[in-house]
């Protein structure tokens, strides 16, 4: 079937899009310090929900954990994994309170 010279043949030819494979795009978000601030809100809540407490969300512990640097946030997940109590370990390495020496020179 002839349509002409300057008329378009349909039906022939198909989006470029429907030729290629498709592929998910799903940009990783999970990062290093995400891993270890998932890996304590796991393990703070699930003392905090035994003891009747709120879960912590994630902005909060990320409001916690602000100023803790994430070689830091390693040794502190040994240091809780090792203690018999995971979050009383915890808090008391988080507050700095607990480590000021009373007459530091």
């Amino acid at each position: 079937m002839d349509t002409g010279p300057h008329e378009p043949r349909t039906g022939e030819l198909r989006h470029i899009g429907s030729l290629m494979p498709k592929v998910e795009k799903t940009k990783s978000r999970a990062t290093e310090r995400g891993e270890l601030m998932r890996f304590f809100q796991r393990h703070l809540n699930y003392s905090r929900k035994q003891d009747g407490l709120p879960a912590l969300s994630m902005p909060r512990l990320g409001r916690i954990l602000e100023g803790i640097p994430t070689k830091d946030l390693y040794y502190l997940k040994s240091v809780c994994t090792k203690a018999k109590n995971f979050s009383k370990k915890f808090w008391w390495e988080v507050d700095p309170k607990k480590h000021e020496t009373e007459n530091p020179f």
